[in-house]
Formats: C-alpha cells, structure tokens, sequence
C-alpha cells in the first residue's frame, strides 16, 4: 500500500544508543530534563518531581495525530515523482519531551547554564506564582508591564509601581528575592476569594488552585462542555472528559461510551472484508 502514512512511537527513535530501550514515561521525564525544572527549590526543600500526569506519553500522542494529519496534507499535495504516496513517520518520547521544555531549553542555549526548580514561580516573569493568602493559595500572573501598576493599586500597595527597584520586569526578575516578600505578606492578609474579586476588578490574570473535582465542575468548564454524561450499558451512568476543541463547521461529539473488551472486533473485522465464516475461524482459532 504506497499511500500507507505509517505511524512509530518508540522510546528513543528507531536509532542512536538508545534505540533498544523500552519507552517510560517516568524515566523519559527524568532523563529528558523536565523533572530537573519541576518541583519547589532545592532552598525549599525540594527535589525533582514528575509532572502529576504521564506528560510525556501525553506529549508524544498529540504529536504523532499532528505528524499524521501533516502527513496526510502532504500526501494530498504531492506532486512530481511521489503524487500521493505515504510515508513513515517517527515519534519518540524523549524528542517530544525535549520539544516541550520550550523557553526552558532556550534559557539554557543562551546561557549556558541548566535552569533550576522555581516551584511555581516563573524563571522570566515576576511576579507570576503563587501566593497563600488568609485561608489558601491563588495563582498570580502578572504577564505584561501595564498589568504591574494594577496589581500595585489592587494590593493597596500603590508607591511600588513607582519603585525604581521594580520599574520593568528585567528589574523585577533580578530582584524577586526583595519584592516577593513584599508581595506575600500583603496577600496573607485577605482570603482567597477576597483577593479574587479585587484582581479581577483590576484586570489581573488570577485563579484558584482548584483539585480535579473541583476544576471539572467549574463554570469556565463547565462552558467549554468538558464533562460528557452518558449510560453505558454495563456501568450505567458515566462521566468523562469533553472534547477539548471546537469547529464551528464539524463539530466533534462523544457519541459512543468506551467499549467493552471486543466489543467492536466483528465489526471491525466484517468491514475490512473478513467474512462472518472467516471471522468465526479466527475465534475459534484464538486469534482474536
């Protein structure tokens, strides 16, 4: 079949010293880098940690779809000797983790040095953390020079958007270890939801540090329609995880709940052509 796209997923890629190695998402996060930048400072006591989800297997998948439907645009394409034929195509967990430090792998290119655990503060921005307040911790963003003076109005703290100390984020950053003090001990003084409404007002990226339950039953959730309810017909009623994207044209749907095991494989079989004699033989033979 010339127009074959035929997608791999290994561990390392199909050669180099690793090639051999079976694929872990754990061991990928910790040989890839990404576990040497998430988790608290060593100052905190910290050390490297995973990702609380197999990021990288994650990763890797969505860039295999995306090298896939690249492909198939390709092969629609193509012209000159190879008028739409397929191809091979290659996806290994660590080139996607790697992929997925992003500014991270840039800070160590410019600078030569491996960039370090921050916990949740960001290595280029300041203030963007988080920050515990009278009854929690909310996460703070402040993304660009004009947010700064608001954030200083909202926290009651007007004189330091004039502070020399702190007038861009260059400055900021090279003097977190001064401001964040500053920072964190005016936010324990209101609660959570307190400090919410007022940064809100003022136009500043905020949030709770919502736990799964509550990040799915949200309202911002669920508007983007991110929890599906159907019956299943072992289980009865299920819940899971929406769709995540949205075209105005197609619009894609979880129509089905998850199969049993074999639940589709004569229908599978019968469309590729199996006969119902042929497909009895392959069960009575164990093959599937």
């Amino acid at each position: 079949n010339p127009a074959l796209l035929h997608l791999a997923i290994s561990g390392y890629g199909p050669d180099g010293p690793a090639a051999d190695r079976p694929g872990y998402d754990f061991v990928i996060q910790a040989s890839s880098g990404l576990m040497s930048i998430t988790g608290a400072a060593d100052e905190d006591g910290g050390s490297p940690s995973k990702v609380g989800v197999a990021i990288s297997d994650v990763m890797t998948g969505m860039l295999g779809a995306v090298s896939i439907l690249a492909s198939l645009v390709a092969r629609e394409r193509a012209a000159g000797p190879r008028p739409g034929l397929g191809q091979r195509i290659e996806v290994s967990l660590l080139g996607a983790t790697l992929s997925a430090l992003v500014n991270q792998a840039q800070n160590a290119f410019v600078s030569g040095v491996a960039p370090v655990r921050r916990g949740n503060a960001h290595p280029n921005i300041v203030p963007y953390e988080t920050f515990e307040t009278a009854d929690g911790e909310i996460a703070v963003a402040v993304g660009s020079e004009r947010q700064w003076p608001r954030l200083c109005v909202a926290l009651g703290l007007p004189a330091l958007a004039d502070d020399p100390r702190f007038a861009t984020n260059g400055d900021r950053v090279e003097r977190r270890a001064e401001l964040r003090p500053t920072l964190a001990e005016r936010f324990a003084e209101r609660s959570s939801g307190e400090w919410l409404t007022a940064l809100e007002a003022a136009e500043i990226p905020a949030g709770p540090i919502n736990d799964a339950i509550a990040a799915l039953a949200a309202p911002a959730a669920a508007a983007r329609g991110m929890t599906v309810e159907m019956e299943h017909p072992a289980w009865g009623l299920i819940r899971q995880v929406g769709v995540p994207f949205d075209l105005s044209g197609t619009p894609a749907s979880i129509r089905v709940p998850p199969p049993l095991l074999g639940q589709d494989t004569d229908a599978i079989l019968a469309d590729l052509g199996y006969a119902t004699t042929e497909i009895a033989a392959l069960r009575a033979s164990g093959v599937v």
